[in-house]
């Protein structure tokens, strides 16, 4: 007959441990890895990432200070989208994890009836979060009954409220941590939705529910889908995009009322615009290609920087001191503006191969557990 060996003392170990293996080497010798995130937090992102494997896991962990990247809505045919996040200290592409929508849900991009112009897919970024609010169906219906909202510091998607009245070709935009809607279609036109004002507050814990605010006194807003700017307080939005003749509002979050926009704003309104931390306002004329920021106490636009590369600018973001375009004429690459620098430094990224950019955001880099 023959009897198992009876393992020793050692084999016991390395049976129950199987996956045993060293522990990580401490972030900076002789100090706790708290008081090391501390000092290193003081470091710029790019030197943490080339000097040691333990200082790249650190960048990337949940518990670090983030840096930011760009988030890109990006499409390889008429009826697709993707999501993707670029690193700036890797230089990286990286697809954001699946969303919980159905596979046959598609947002179209292009219609056989309108082939000259993209259908609009309206996202925003709120609250450090990137949310995709509304598209179009190929029978041209509202495509997103709930919202969709990706958070970088827990990879992930989840649904938002579901909207009232879903919608498409509204304005939409970002205020002190709350989403506003404003105006749009519905499945049919509707004076009462187009007119019609919802805001939801992202902070509640249990995810909170779109609330009505001050309406619009009609539904001239319904003819585009635009930005509606958070800036100081207000919500800046105008009723159509591009350099047409336009009409603009600016609503007020204190005192729950709407007023005309004054006339130094919507005069230099010529392309896209957005706000750096909700402070700074900037737009690119599509026409000449020149940046421009918004001074209030002049009511005037001043030029920052002018180049041919941004002329046919359609969307744009802005975060960390840059400032980030998409151009009608090169859709497989984001202009980037450092707005900081003196003079103001411009630089192109190229998209991934055969994707074309349908709209960009700034928001803090993903997060990935520290092993």
């Amino acid at each position: 007959m023959v009897t198992a060996a009876t393992p020793t003392p050692k084999r016991s170990k390395l049976a129950l441990h199987p996956h045993h293996h060293r522990p990580s080497p401490p972030l900076l010798p002789g100090l706790p890895d708290d008081v090391a995130q501390l000092c290193l937090s003081h470091l710029p992102p790019s030197l943490l990432f080339s000097v040691c494997r333990s200082w790249r896991r650190l960048l990337y962990s949940p518990s670090f200070p983030p840096f930011f990247s760009l988030y890109a809505l990006l499409s390889s045919s008429p009826d697709s989208i993707d999501f993707f996040n670029f690193d700036p200290i890797s230089s990286k592409w990286t697809s954001l994890p699946p969303h919980p929508n159905p596979p046959s849900l598609q947002l179209l991009i292009h219609h056989p009836s309108f082939l000259s112009r993209h259908l609009p897919v309206q996202s925003l970024a709120v609250s450090g979060h990137l949310l995709l609010l509304a598209a179009t169906t190929h029978n041209l219906l509202p495509a997103l009954p709930r919202p969709l909202l990706f958070s970088p510091l827990s990879n992930s998607w989840r649904f938002a409220p579901p909207l009232p009245t879903p919608r498409r070709w509204c304005a939409a935009g970002s205020l002190r941590g709350s989403v506003y809607v404003a105006s749009g279609i519905g499945s049919f036109f509707s004076t009462d939705v187009a007119r019609s004002v919802e805001r939801w507050d992202l902070k509640p814990i249990d995810g909170g529910a779109w609330e009505k605010v001050s309406g619009l006194k009609d539904g001239r807003f319904s003819r585009d889908a635009t930005d509606a700017v958070g800036w100081r307080g207000k919500l800046c939005m105008v009723n159509v995009k591009g350099d047409a003749r336009k009409e603009g509002l600016v609503y007020d979050l204190e005192r729950d009322e709407w007023e005309e926009m004054s006339e130094g704003m919507i005069g230099g309104w010529r392309g896209p615009v957005a706000t750096m931390e909700e402070e700074e306002m900037y737009v690119v004329d599509e026409v000449t290609g020149s940046l421009r920021r918004y001074d209030p106490e002049r009511d005037f636009w001043e030029e920052v920087t002018e180049s041919n590369r941004l002329k046919g600018a359609v969307q744009m973001a802005a975060g960390g001191g840059r400032v980030c375009v998409v151009c009608s004429g090169s859709r497989r690459e984001i202009v980037v503006v450092d707005v900081v620098a003196s003079p103001p430094r411009l630089w192109v990224e190229a998209t991934p191969p055969g994707m074309e950019v349908v709209a960009v955001h700034v928001l803090p880099r993903m997060s990935t557990p520290r092993s």
